[in-house]
């Protein structure tokens, strides 16, 4: 069936008159939790809008250890390398959370990119946010304690997700933030301690994101604020509400 139209914020960006051509060469797909849509150095044979849900970009040491260098809802795209011209994936892409995604070809994505200097401006745009919540990252997991990375990283998840209760695992949110399982369960105690969130197992239910955003500090904003500085607002219902 065609797709007409988008809760994609990317999407959503751009003028109708692009907007709906492109639309016509998508399909809707569902994407279900822990499913694994491409491993590092796969190719890129597609490039993916999500509409809901949550996923993430997935470093992968020789190891095995992963580590996430980037996470993604209905404000973005995957994947950034095909908008920069790149082939093959860098990083393992993992669904946390399902839902209904867009799905266009690698050719003709890049097909449309030549057509429309509007759309390939939009998709630089937003690559230039996603290096910054790398950079934002990598200064998080070297300059903050776990209990602040963990406030951030739920935040990033509050923004994403409708409503205040995410369906998160301790296991997930071990590979979030770089560290044990146990580790994480500690810094959990502590955001509920200050009162900011509530545990339950498999889920975590924001109670208090003024809190959440006081105790992330400076690790959490910059990229956030020059997303909606260069295309627009991309925070949830409950997010915005909130604050």
């Amino acid at each position: 069936m065609s797709v007409s139209s988008t809760r994609n914020r990317l999407l959503q960006a751009l003028p109708p008159a692009e907007r709906e051509p492109l639309l016509a060469q998508f399909e809707r797909v569902q994407v279900q939790k822990g499913e694994v849509l491409w491993s590092v150095g796969d190719p890129l044979e597609v490039v993916y809008f999500p509409e809901a849900g949550l996923s993430s970009n997935v470093a992968v040491m020789s190891e095995g250890r992963r580590i996430e260098v980037g996470c993604f809802g209905q404000e973005g795209m995957v994947s950034t390398a095909s908008v920069l011209g790149a082939d093959r994936a860098p990083h393992e892409l993992i669904v946390q959370v399902g839902g209904p995604w867009l799905r266009i070809g690698t050719g003709a994505f890049r097909e449309a990119l030549g057509r429309s200097p509007i759309l390939h401006g939009l998709l630089l745009r937003y690559a230039h946010t996603v290096m910054m919540t790398v950079s934002q990252t990598a200064m998080s997991n070297g300059a903050y304690s776990v209990e602040e990375r963990l406030a951030r990283w739920i935040l990033m998840a509050h923004d994403r997700l409708e409503g205040d209760e995410l369906s998160l695992t301790h296991d997930f949110l071990s590979i979030m933030l770089a560290t044990q399982r146990s580790t994480v369960t500690l810094a959990i105690q502590a955001l509920e301690g200050y009162g900011a969130i509530q545990a339950r197992r498999a889920l975590i239910i924001v109670r208090d994101r003024g809190m959440l955003c006081d105790l992330a500090g400076n690790s959490y904003g910059p990229a956030e604020a020059e997303y909606e500085r260069l295309i627009g607002p991309f925070r949830g219902t409950a997010a915005a509400s909130s604050g």
